[in-house]
């Protein structure tokens, strides 16, 4: 009995150990391909505003700027109704509604990115030209309509488990000190959450930040500057967008081979630390629910 206990935590220390190295593995091979960027082009190159690979130009912050605002637009979208789509099944939809809006959530996450690229080509794209008024419906704007869409599942299910976290206690003493219901969620349970709910985002975005499919059929690819106050109206270019269009064409061992591992590089970084910063937040959560 003990040989065979001892041989089942050998395995799960195994697998557990084998995910961590398979994460430093891949992070190796990135650096492997993409630190010779660095020697090749200077890095004044690197930092430029034009990403045009055939001519040697490869400026990367049309790509970072492009992701950065996507990501930050879809999560500006997604924060409000996700957090209060998360206090209406905890807080207020009765048993039977929450036993069937929550499995219904957490199905919205299966759906194929190709699917929801191809609605938004399809029929955001079109409404976002016609009725906002922009140039082409591939936009950034569009593609934070989708990318919010499907950091809503994510920021949901995280806010819900941090508002479901909150001690009974606190919502009775505030009914006991004559709050109502309304004043109960808003003024008391939502930030006793609230560092839950900052864990939803920063998922929500690592989940928005690292799309690929998606920005890249509806966001127009274009590598351009994303600063003048229409930018949203406008098409932009991601990072991800950007190795998936051009990885496949690319010869092995070139320069823009190099510099395509480069961005995958910068991108493995910030979904990395977004990650870490999450992960940071449950960990404090966690420590200080432990203290009392």
């Amino acid at each position: 009995m003990l040989w065979t206990e001892f041989a089942i935590e050998s395995v799960i220390r195994v697998l557990g150990f084998s995910t961590i190295g398979f994460v430093v593995l891949i992070f190796l091979f990135l650096l492997k391909e993409g630190i010779p960027i660095f020697y090749e082009v200077p890095l004044d190159n690197l930092l430029g505003t034009r990403w045009y690979p055939t001519f040697g130009l490869f400026g990367t912050m049309p790509l970072i700027l492009g992701s950065a605002l996507v990501t930050l637009l879809a999560v500006v979208m997604a924060l409000p109704l996700g957090v209060a789509t998360a206090v209406f099944v905890r807080e207020v939809a009765p048993g039977w509604a929450r036993e069937i809006l929550k499995p219904t959530i957490e199905t919205l996450a299966g759906i194929p990115s190709v699917v929801l690229g191809f609605f938004g080509m399809t029929l955001i794209a079109p409404l976002v030209h016609q009725v906002l008024g922009a140039p082409t419906g591939l936009t950034v704007f569009t593609g934070a309509l989708i990318l919010a869409y499907m950091a809503l599942p994510t920021i949901i299910s995280v806010a819900e488990d941090a508002l479901d976290a909150v001690p009974k206690g606190y919502r009775d003493a505030a009914l006991a000190m004559g709050a109502t219901q309304w004043q109960t969620i808003w003024r008391v349970v939502v930030p006793a959450a609230r560092s839950g709910i900052a864990v939803a985002v920063m998922l929500g975005m690592g989940r928005a930040i690292g799309e690929t499919m998606t920005v890249m059929m509806v966001t127009g690819n274009a590598a351009r500057i994303p600063l003048s106050l229409d930018s949203i109206f406008k098409p932009a270019r991601t990072m991800t967008a950007t190795i998936a269009a051009e990885m496949g064409e690319v010869a092995q061992g070139s320069v823009h081979y190099h510099a395509l591992f480069g961005i995958g590089i910068i991108l493995f970084v910030l979904t990395f630390l977004i990650n870490l910063v999450a992960a940071s937040a449950i960990f404090k959560k966690q420590r200080r629910g432990g203290l009392r």
